[in-house]
């Protein structure tokens, strides 16, 4: 009784509010002058704008009106007080295994195109909204405090980080989503950066599914929006409320995925903080083959001038990871891999490649760079087509249109196969995806530097048949002189190459580092530096993707020279038959696979006389 009297004092506080704001309108509205003469305004101007704040509180006072019915029916009751909801939660659950989702077809940034690719999992029933606005209410609380707080529930760790005391954690927040179930590991992080990007786009990316899964392509291997429950008020997410399931990864197909399903809810504070959070829904679907979720995890974003934001990123999930492989496990249990270190890292990268992608001052000073703002837009386009198609083929998710034909051992090779038709951005055909993961004796930095340089091309790449590869094109994309694409041309010995281009994208963070790559077409490319889109031209990318293989000295992670080893993923995509009706062919695997073991026994000789 007094948590529903507090709860009618809000809102009551809240409806005389806007009721006071109505009032100020309307004063307004009465005071109102013409621009052009200085008199009062036109009467039907101020019955338009008179309706359309009378639709918009009405609007609001629904909202409100809706929201403290659930509130006051039921927050506050266990489940088990609410026999018409329990009854119905425990008769149905999800498994939210990958066997489930087969080979559905569809990639990052278009999961929700594809339809059936989570068949399994349905959207929420009217009866489950309830208990989903009131565990999305708490969730936003709780992360606020885990943002903002300081000891005694953070207390400093190795490295420069944040570890969560759980016993604190534990007597602060003592409802929550439940005890932590048997099996499951804890893995809490927190992370803040200034990015250059204002809070809004920041809001609309989070809140966007398809804009999160792009930005986080490399996290991120698939995600889709099973109901929007709220869209928030006034023209903006304030407010919005959406239900969703998502697959994280780490680039190598050692390292299981993570699969949630979760309620995301975004809000706007009174200081003018947006915060959006995630929690999972586990409890109202139990499902006992679940081997992640996520108590509150999200960030908070505040506005900074110039353009620029600040974000604290959280990330506090509960795992079953005992099937990673050992050589990741150091790197998965620092917060490396799936943490807010990786999160706001990748975040503060993108953010610099979409400024650079705008930028229209570019000097012409290096013969090389790419000043037409038309052909970087459409340049950096087809990179970053090329990355996330890369990142659908590296992981261990089985979510996209590959067919795995083997998956075992540290030293063997992840095969998969898919039949590409009626796609302009890729050739027709059969293709082959092979990928493998092996550690090295090198620091993640050196290794990126050999692998991103055009120099040292020849002594890794077997398709170059040893030819001289010079840089045609290039566009610099972020702090970092490795961040950048590249317009590669191989003068190989074979006449029948000499028209050959290489596409190249290298990017590195504090967590990780890609260089990925792709042949393209002379005639193709002329288009694309030309302004024109780059939608339509066939690639398949092949790569790496390198993370450190521990934490490092003083956390510094890839970018720490005296930081250890390096953990390397190579990946390829290879064309083994343009028709793509035809039959895979033993000996297409059997290539492949020499290919990419002859590869990277070829890297692991360089990198190591480099080294030395």
């Amino acid at each position: 009784a007094q948590h529903e009297r507090h709860e009618n004092a809000i809102l009551k506080a809240e409806n005389e509010k806007l009721r006071a704001e109505n009032n100020r309108y309307k004063e307004a509205l009465s005071n109102a002058t013409c621009p052009s003469c200085g008199g009062p305004a036109a009467l039907g101007e101020m019955s338009f704008d008179e309706k359309h704040l009378r639709i918009e509180n009405a609007r609001l006072r629904e909202e409100i009106d809706r929201i403290s019915g659930i509130a006051a029916k039921y927050v506050g009751k266990p489940l088990s007080s609410l026999p018409h909801l329990s009854s119905h939660l425990h008769s149905r659950s999800v498994d939210l295994g990958a066997s489930n989702f087969g080979t559905q077809s569809g990639f990052v940034g278009e999961m929700d195109r594809s339809g059936d690719l989570l068949r399994s999992v349905s959207g929420p029933t009217e009866a489950d909204k309830p208990m989903i606005v009131e565990l999305a209410v708490a969730a936003m609380e709780e992360l606020i405090r885990m943002a903002q707080s300081g000891e005694p529930l953070w207390v400093p760790g190795d490295n420069s980080t944040d570890v969560l005391n759980e016993d604190e954690y534990l007597r602060t927040f003592p409802r929550g989503i439940g005890p932590k179930p048997l099996g499951l590991r804890s893995e809490a992080s927190r992370e803040s950066a200034v990015v250059i990007m204002n809070h809004v786009n920041l809001v609309e990316i989070l809140m966007d599914v398809n804009q999160w899964s792009s930005v986080f392509c490399g996290i991120v291997s698939r995600a889709m929006t099973l109901e929007v429950l709220s869209t928030g008020v006034a023209g903006n997410y304030n407010g919005a409320l959406q239900v969703m399931t998502a697959e994280f990864q780490v680039p190598s197909p050692l390292v299981p995925t993570r699969e949630n399903y979760f309620v995301r809810y975004c809000k706007q504070h009174i200081d003018g903080t947006w915060a959006v959070v995630d929690v999972s829904l586990d409890n109202l679907r139990p499902n006992p083959m679940s081997k992640c979720r996520r108590r509150p995890s999200g960030c908070l974003i505040q506005e900074l001038p110039n353009g620029y934001s600040k974000v604290i990123w959280v990330e506090h999930v509960e795992v079953d990871d005992r099937a990673v492989h050992n050589i990741y496990r150091p790197v998965v249990n620092s917060g490396l891999a799936f943490g807010a270190k990786r999160w706001v890292a990748t975040l503060d990268r993108q953010c610099e490649r979409l400024a650079s992608s705008m930028a229209s001052n570019i000097p012409a000073g290096d013969l090389c760079v790419i000043t037409s703002p038309e052909g970087r837009k459409s340049m950096l386009k087809l990179a970053e087509r090329m990355v996330t198609s890369f990142c659908t083929g590296v992981g261990a998710s089985t979510a996209h249109a590959w067919t795995t034909l083997s998956a075992t051992g540290s030293d063997d090779v992840r095969v998969m196969t898919r039949k590409s038709m009626d796609d302009p951005g890729r050739p027709p055909g059969i293709v082959l995806s092979a990928a493998t993961s092996f550690w090295i004796q090198v620091p993640p930095k050196r290794v990126f530097d050999f692998l991103r340089d055009e120099n040292s091309r020849s002594e890794w790449d077997i398709l170059s048949n040893g030819g001289l590869v010079q840089e045609m094109a290039h566009i610099a994309n972020g702090r970092d002189p490795g961040n950048c694409v590249s317009l590669l041309r191989v003068n190989s010995a074979n006449s029948s190459q000499s028209n050959m281009l290489i596409l190249q994208e290298s990017c590195t963070d504090a967590t990780g580092s890609y260089v990925i790559y792709a042949p393209v077409d002379i005639v193709a490319m002329n288009v694309v530096l030309s302004g024109g889109d780059p939608d339509y031209v066939a690639l398949l990318p092949s790569g790496f993707a390198i993370l450190p293989d521990g934490p490092g000295v003083n956390g510094g992670g890839i970018l720490e020279i005296g930081s250890g080893g390096s953990l390397l993923t190579v990946a390829f995509q290879i064309l083994v038959d343009s028709v793509p009706t035809a039959k895979l062919s033993l000996g297409s695997v059997a290539t492949v696979n020499s290919l990419i073991k002859c590869t990277v026994e070829r890297i692991k000789a360089a990198v190591k006389c480099n080294n030395a």
